[in-house]
């Protein structure tokens, strides 16, 4: 039986690593991306080999959108050494970091920023994975609670997310006749590093906690198996779909 395998963005901390451990729980390959700190993403790759599945990481730069080419290139590189073929199954876009300015302060760099990093960068690097993406597989972008409700400071970041899930659904129309669905999925408020941790910042949870249905913020553990579900033969017929995964934050 030929192991299925993900590519990821974004895997070696947060959410990114998350989806990776779930998805090696499931029993699948996880190629995924780094920006900087390769310490992290090598103890990821051990956790995944821990658990038995093979794992490799390579740098991507996702403000740059010509690096999402360099990082499919050597995914597809290594998976003909190492399985005889560059193909693979699932291809999910997390890479992100955010900025917080209200829009008149929002400078034309930070906006390039963001567009670059959660829109080009996406668009570019979903492209080139294209050809390597076998037929039957699963592309899974990541959106934000954010182009759903509007929270001061967020709106270039939350631009971008809206596109994303515009995005998503002309991948699902397009890719139809090739069996591969595409889906966003949407995280509301999680405790990580993202935007500086402020979502770890007490004030801002207790708000959270307060207009969120089950009461709390969310966490990174919160989003990675439903990402896996979404790569599971128990999904296939979910399609073009944006599913928000924020615990019933501001129903």
């Amino acid at each position: 039986m030929n192991t299925k395998t993900a590519i990821i963005t974004g895997g070696s901390r947060g959410l990114g690593r998350d989806m990776a451990i779930n998805l090696a729980q499931n029993g699948i390959d996880v190629i995924f991306s780094y920006h900087s700190n390769s310490q992290k993403a090598n103890e990821v790759i051990s956790e995944i080999e821990n658990i038995g599945q093979k794992a490799a990481a390579f740098q991507f730069d996702a403000n740059n959108p010509n690096s999402g080419k360099d990082f499919i290139y050597k995914a597809t590189q290594y998976l003909s050494e190492e399985k005889g073929s560059p193909n693979f199954d699932f291809l999910i876009n997390n890479a992100g970091t955010g900025t917080f300015n209200k829009v008149a302060d929002t400078s034309e760099t930070q906006f390039d920023e963001m567009m670059n990093i959660h829109l080009k960068s996406v668009y570019f690097l979903t492209q080139a994975a294209l050809p390597y993406l076998n037929n039957g597989g699963r592309i899974i972008n990541i959106s934000s609670g954010l182009a759903r409700f509007s929270l001061p400071g967020m709106s270039a970041y939350a631009i971008m997310k809206g596109a994303i899930e515009v995005f998503t659904r002309y991948l699902a129309k397009e890719l139809g006749d090739r069996k591969i669905t595409a889906n966003t999925v949407a995280p509301g408020a999680i405790a990580t590093e993202f935007a500086g941790g402020s979502n770890k910042d007490p004030e801002k949870v207790a708000i959270i906690s307060s207009i969120t249905a089950l009461g709390r913020v969310g966490e990174a553990e919160d989003i990675g198996g439903a990402v896996a579900f979404l790569c599971s033969e128990k999904a296939g017929w979910i399609n073009g779909q944006r599913i928000e995964i924020s615990g019933g934050m501001l129903v």
